[in-house]
């Protein structure tokens, strides 16, 4: 390792698809601290549009990972680049998961592409890069996630062991934007038409949604909630993720349906949590908009998980722990992974880590 190589981490969730590139070496102390990198910045960073491995098609995810690295890493610099590790939602080590042969396929592509050639390349879950930048860069303990999705996992050794959710915006993600957001649009319109409630986010819905102010009367009621139904079925649907904010403001203000709202969705994140068996002293990663630092539910979170004897660590995103990981595979520390050649014998290699050393070696 030399002072001018580089490592790249990518962290990619429903949202967006954010990468960092970072120098190989840091001080020991550095390398243990929560950032994965300590003070140190990235050299530069790159975003783009979601990343999840099972909901975005093959095509448009290899795009998304592919316009990340290039907004992160330019042109000159991606020679010096010798470690990659990717935490993508929709990707696991657990048996049946098809996210990570997808998410390392389109990686591979993306990185090819842009002349990117690491000598070590790792595909993690968005669980585990986000654990990885836990305070004390911790082994194994639990994270939970909630910003557009939502899911929780126990690590263990660096890698998942179990989920809990994460199960998609049909068939689950309780407690997350999403969910949130489309219980803000379903108490609007139950307003409407006239089985709920008043509440003042059938304002804020109308105004995500639609121009010009709210209509008044029970006549004008009927003609904007069919004009609302229609205009939310013409927009992505995780559009909704983004009302959550709203309802987060209108619960601060104290309308009674927000806040149901808000404290339904910490009950279901502790739910989600308390499956995987806390355990007293756990260390308890979160993350995602609504868990990150200053996220709005963390307060409520910390209080449901006071029986359990947990305490919630937030971080801003995976980023630091994907950095993290990239350079610990460097070493074969912590990660589980494929020790560099050369290096002594350690731990045995995991299956989503790979040394592309050997494959360059064999093609040439």
């Amino acid at each position: 390792m030399t002072a001018h190589d580089l490592v790249l981490g990518i962290d990619a969730g429903g949202t967006r698809t954010r990468a960092a590139v970072a120098t190989a070496a840091v001080a020991t102390a550095a390398v243990a601290n929560a950032a994965g990198g300590g003070t140190e910045p990235p050299l530069g960073t790159g975003t783009a549009g979601p990343g999840n491995a099972l909901s975005v098609p093959p095509d448009v995810l290899a795009a998304h990972l592919r316009q990340a690295v290039a907004g992160a890493v330019p042109p000159a610099l991606r020679s010096a680049v010798r470690s990659v590790a990717a935490g993508l939602a929709g990707c696991s080590s657990l048996p049946g998961n098809a996210g990570a042969a997808r998410a390392r396929a389109a990686l591979e592509g993306a990185l090819a592409e842009l002349g990117v050639r690491p000598d070590r390349l790792s595909v993690h879950g968005d669980t585990e890069v986000a654990f990885a930048g836990g305070p004390g860069a911790p082994a194994e303990g639990l994270v939970l996630i909630a910003g557009t999705g939502a899911v929780a996992a126990r690590i263990a050794g660096g890698r998942t062991v179990a989920t809990s959710d994460g199960n998609g915006w049909l068939l689950g993600d309780d407690g997350s934007g999403f969910w949130i957001g489309r219980r803000a649009v379903r108490a609007a319109l139950a307003q409407l038409d006239g089985r709920g409630a008043p509440t003042v986010l059938t304002a804020a819905v109308h105004a995500y949604y639609l121009d010009g102010p709210a209509p008044g009367g029970p006549a004008d009621a009927q003609v904007l909630r069919e004009r609302l139904v229609q205009a939310v079925h013409e927009r992505p649907v995780l559009d909704l993720a983004a009302l959550s904010p709203a309802v987060a403001d209108a619960a601060h203000r104290g309308d009674p349906v927000a806040r149901r709202i808000m404290a339904g969705a910490a009950k279901r994140l502790a739910g989600t949590l308390a499956s995987l068996g806390p355990r007293p002293g756990d260390p308890l990663v979160t993350t995602g908009a609504l868990l990150g630092p200053g996220g709005v539910l963390l307060p409520a979170l910390r209080r449901r998980l006071t029986p359990y004897g947990v305490r919630p660590h937030p971080v801003p995103d995976g980023l630091p722990g994907a950095l993290a990981l990239a350079r610990a595979s460097l070493t074969g520390a912590g990660t589980g992974g494929r020790r560099p050649a050369g290096s002594a014998p350690g731990t045995a290699p995991a299956p989503r880590d790979y040394d592309l050393r050997d494959r360059r070696e064999g093609e040439s």
